[in-house]
């Protein structure tokens, strides 16, 4: 549009300046001397120069990885021109908007469930719908990073956060931020901006929870190390009775098989004591 005033302007320049630089005289004999053809060259310079700028103002390039957006007096046009050189009219104004894929990190504070201070730093990857990025900068302009994202990113974390407990979200926090990533896609989709993906690369919490943290970590340990020397201890007893009660077993049942032995060897010798009696009573009858 600037370009066409300056046009405007330039041509009006040119015939005001030829008619100031070769005005008409009048000789003393009453002829007038005319500088017609010196004026319309001027002019013819102008002219050429003005459709120049015109020329110029109805080309624009949109550099590669951008998205031109077309505005008259104001108001945006419903498509988009690609990247490359595009011809439009002369008073439409063309603006770029980034249509790569870009990164935002993040830092901010939020409180879990149980009412812990949470640190929370990451990133989130994004570009914007070519298709349809006439509409994000007519609602919102190019400053949709701090006007959009920006606050969907301190909401959602926070609301995610509050979800877990401090100690769960030691654990879960791949979870977490994929609660996060999906609540803003949800969001951010409707406004023209696509999320690629986003990572939460560092959680802090406070130096008192992470000491009692770090406590409660030592005496679980602990615990455990005693609940495993008393199993042990308990495996070695049970281990020593089961042994005893095998040997004293074993030994009953050697006593037991010496008995039966001496008993049997008792029989067959009260048996053959009989056996003998019995033939001397027979040989002296």
């Amino acid at each position: 549009m600037f370009d066409i005033i300056l046009a405007i302007l330039i041509l009006v320049a040119g015939f005001v300046v030829a008619n100031i630089i070769f005005p008409d005289k009048e000789k003393r004999d009453g002829t007038v001397i005319t500088k017609s053809k010196q004026r319309n060259v001027v002019r013819a310079a102008g002219g050429v120069l003005a459709a120049i700028l015109v020329i110029i103002s109805c080309i624009s390039y949109v550099p590669t990885g951008y998205t031109g957006i077309i505005t008259t007096f104001g108001k945006v046009h419903e498509h988009t021109l690609d990247a490359g050189i595009n011809f439009h009219a002369p008073w439409d104004n063309v603006i770029t908007m980034d249509n790569r894929e870009q990164r935002a990190t993040f830092q901010l504070e939020a409180f879990s469930k149980d009412i812990q201070q949470v640190d929370i730093q990451g990133s989130i990857n994004y570009n914007i719908d070519k298709l349809t990025a006439m509409n994000l900068y007519k609602d919102v302009g190019v400053g949709y990073v701090n006007i959009l994202i920006g606050p969907r990113i301190q909401e959602d974390v926070k609301i995610v956060i509050a979800r877990y407990t401090a100690e769960n979200l030691i654990a879960s926090r791949q979870e977490a931020a994929n609660a996060i990533e999906t609540l803003i896609r949800d969001e951010l989709t409707s406004k023209g901006i696509n999320v690629i993906s986003l990572a939460v690369e560092n959680i802090d919490f406070t130096d008192a929870f992470e000491s009692a943290v770090e406590a409660k970590q030592v005496a679980t340990q602990e615990k455990q190390r005693a609940q495993t020397q008393q199993e042990q201890a308990t495996m070695e007893a049970e281990q020593a009775a089961k042994r005893k009660k095998i040997e004293a077993e074993a030994a009953a049942e050697v006593a037991k098989v010496q008995a039966d032995a001496d008993a049997y060897s008792t029989q067959v010798k009260a048996a053959a004591e009989a056996e003998a009696n019995e033939k001397i009573n027979k040989s002296t009858s």
